[in-house]
Order: structure tokens, then sequence, then C-alpha cells
């Protein structure tokens, strides 16, 4: 056909376009149960700490939920290298909204802040106790051994921990407090997309529109 009567063929994405664009946009399962557990974790241990250094508990009750606290804090370390290496390994999935570029930076500081944290966290309370002469029982299962006390590194580890620990609360703060915005103010589906992830709809618009049927033909 030639002039008017040739017809014109509608682009498209193919299937595999579509998935790498959601990919590109959203988080994988995996990604969100990590998100949530390690959350959960830190959120939990975080308000522990804060009794435990609050509460004005008897020396001996302190002393066995210390215990706990640093067993569990071990595991959370264990989860949270874990953690770290797979949204490192994914990468960091593209804003769904569009924000002013000092706003992009600074969410862009406070996601790594936040992986720092993680690991920051336990391994400063592991130094702190290990160098102060006191090993680490792990609910029985195995005992992380004490090493030779070094007083200035085991100071170090505790004010690490101490003072780490109440810019990670800020932090998380701000980042829930970022994730509603996102979710109320700006109507966009970030906090969906870590609560169920992206679907084609959500992603972005350029999306929706290119995602029509092959072959579709415009006469």
């Amino acid at each position: 056909m030639t002039g008017k009567n040739r017809p014109i063929i509608i682009s498209h994405r193919t299937n595999h376009e579509i998935q790498t664009m959601q990919k590109v946009l959203s988080y994988d399962f995996t990604s969100r149960i990590n998100h949530w557990v390690i959350a959960l974790a830190m959120i939990g241990m975080l308000g522990f700490g804060l009794y435990l250094a609050y509460a004005g508990l008897p020396r001996a009750e302190r002393g066995d939920l210390i215990g706990m606290h640093k067993a569990i804090g071990v595991l959370v370390f264990g989860f949270g290298l874990w953690r770290v290496f797979w949204r490192i390994l994914q990468g960091f999935p593209k804003s769904l909204s569009v924000m002013p570029a000092w706003q992009e930076t600074a969410s862009k500081l406070a996601h790594w802040a936040l992986l720092a944290g993680i690991l920051l966290m336990p391994v400063s309370g592991i130094v702190a106790s290990l160098f102060h002469g006191r090993a680490i029982d792990v609910f029985g299962w195995f005992t992380i051994p004490a090493q030779a006390e070094l007083s200035w590194l085991a100071s170090l580890g505790s004010g690490v921990h101490q003072f780490a620990g109440y810019g990670l609360i800020g932090l998380i703060a701000l980042h829930a407090g970022a994730a509603l915005k996102h979710h109320v103010y700006d109507a966009d589906p970030t906090l969906q997309r870590m609560l169920r992830g992206c679907s084609e709809a959500d992603s972005a618009g350029e999306t929706h529109q290119d995602t029509r049927g092959a072959g579709e033909v415009k006469g």
C-alpha cells in the first residue's frame, strides 16, 4: 500500500521490555521481605536499647537483658549483611515522582546512611562487648569469645553504638515521613511498591501508554 492507505504500526514494548522497565522502577519480592524484616528488627532493637538505657532496671535483670540484646544483635548483623549485599546487587529503583535535585540527593544519602546503620549498629555493639573482655553467647548456639581488653576500642564501640543509635532513630523517622509524603501528598506509588511491588499501570505513564497489543494497526 502507498500514501494514505498505508497502515500505521503503533509502537509498543515487548513483554521483556515491560518486565525490564518494572524491574528498574520497582522492588522484587526478596527486596521487600528484606526491607520489612530488617526494619522491624532494627526498630525493635533500638526500642530495646532505649529500654535498657532508661528504664532503671535492677542490675541483675538488666544484665540478663543485655545478654539477650547482644545475642539478637549478632543475628541482626548476619541478616543485615545479606540485606545490604542484596540491595547493592540489585541497585536502587528509579524515583516514581519528579523531585528537585536536592531532594533526589538527600534521598540517596539517606538510603545509604540507613544501609550503613544496619551494619554499624551491631558491629559497634559487638566490638564494645568483645574488647571489654565480655564474650557473646548467642542463645547457646555458639559463642563469640572475648578478646584482649582494649579500653579505647571498647569505648569507641560503645560511643558509636550510642550516638549512631540516636542518628538511626532520626533517619528512620525521616524515611517513614518521606514515604508518607509520597503516598499522601504526591499520590505516587512509592510506598505501594515496597508493600506489593509496582504494577505496569503504577510504574510510569509512558510505560502504560506503550503497552498496547503487538501488531496493532491503525488504518
